[in-house]
């Protein structure tokens, strides 16, 4: 069947489409000593099927990649057709200045936010000049890399001029461990689903923030009445939480192999409920035979983009593809 093409303009009716794509170095899950960045050559595919289907990517794009010469000029030929929109994602160990923070941080990939808040605001003032000067563009949307945020990113992001950030993901709190113990947590159990505009504490409160926080699509399953005894707490580690967490996993708005039914699920059901928005993303390399763990070989790759054609497709009359800069516009004009 041919695919339907999502119109351009969005009516009442449709529901924006959010795709965000995390550009980094390949294959990062092994914690590689020389990042590559042969993912680069893969965007294009992506960036066809997105386009048939009048979606807008916003590429949030690391250090590494930054510095590639096939992803810049990838980067600059979208934002010239203004198909797509770039934004910043920054992994801490690898962005400049490089201050050491642990015995191996290659392999521990500490937070941004455990580092002191004067590196953390040069590493976001570096990647912002860095990307803006790349692209000859302002940076407007970003993504903290491994979700990882807290009131001082945010109000660094505020003074670079951000005006959307996507780094939380409800239901679910992020560990980083040292060793085996427990260094950091970041909990977003308690926030939103559903787009805020931040307040001082970066808490799950409105605030008054120009700052909009766009959380990841993440979907809860487990039936409400155990979600109120607690057992929906994705990183505890108790009888019920794994009992929860068996048969009823967390669903993201993100292809994993295999997981098509629940995506068009979560779209069936942003359209039931009338959802502002839904949020799909991606890493880079997962576009790559053995980029990542989860699409090793050219035939999960080439599943991979049989389920992202039947998801577009089934998308198609209800939702619109929007960057989250104008997500944001939007949000802002009708507040």
């Amino acid at each position: 069947m041919a695919p339907a093409t999502i119109m351009a303009s969005a009516t009442p009716a449709m529901i924006p489409f959010l795709v965000t794509i995390d550009v980094e170095g390949d294959n990062l899950w092994s914690k590689p000593r020389q990042i590559e960045t042969r993912n680069a050559a893969f965007l294009a595919r992506f960036q066809a099927l997105c386009e048939r289907y009048g979606l807008k990517p916003t590429y949030l794009t690391d250090y590494e990649m930054a510095m590639e010469p096939a992803y810049v000029a990838f980067g600059r030929d979208v934002l010239a057709r203004r198909t797509a929109e770039i934004g910043m994602h920054l992994h801490a160990w690898n962005t400049p200045p490089l201050v050491p923070l642990t015995a191996d941080d290659a392999s521990s990939a500490p937070y941004l936010i455990e580092y002191p808040q004067t590196i953390q605001r040069q590493k976001i003032a570096f990647m912002t000049e860095l990307l803006e000067r790349t692209f000859a563009t302002k940076m407007r949307s970003h993504r903290a890399g491994r979700w990882a945020f807290d009131s001082f990113y945010a109000s660094v992001l505020n003074e670079q001029g951000y005006t959307a950030d996507c780094s939380v993901t409800p239901h679910l709190k992020w560990t980083r461990h040292d060793g085996g113990a427990a260094r950091i947590s970041v909990d977003y159990r308690a926030f939103p689903a559903q787009p805020f505009w931040l307040n001082d504490r970066f808490s799950s409160v409105q605030g008054c923030s120009s700052l909009l926080e766009v959380p990841m699509t993440v979907v809860n399953p487990v039936p409400p009445a155990l979600q109120a005894l607690g057992v929906c707490e994705s990183a505890e580690k108790g009888f019920a939480q794994r009992l929860a967490r068996r048969f009823w996993p967390i669903q993201w708005l993100r292809p994993k192999g295999g997981n098509l039914k629940s995506m068009c699920a979560i779209l069936a059901r942003a359209r039931r409920e009338n959802w502002r928005y839904v949020e799909f993303m991606l890493h880079s390399s997962e576009l790559m035979p053995g980029g990542s763990p989860g699409f090793p070989t050219p035939d999960s790759i080439a599943k991979l983009y049989d389920d992202l054609e039947s998801l577009f497709d089934f998308a198609a009359q209800d939702f619109v593809g929007q960057t989250l800069d104008e997500f944001r516009q939007n949000a802002a004009s009708s507040s």
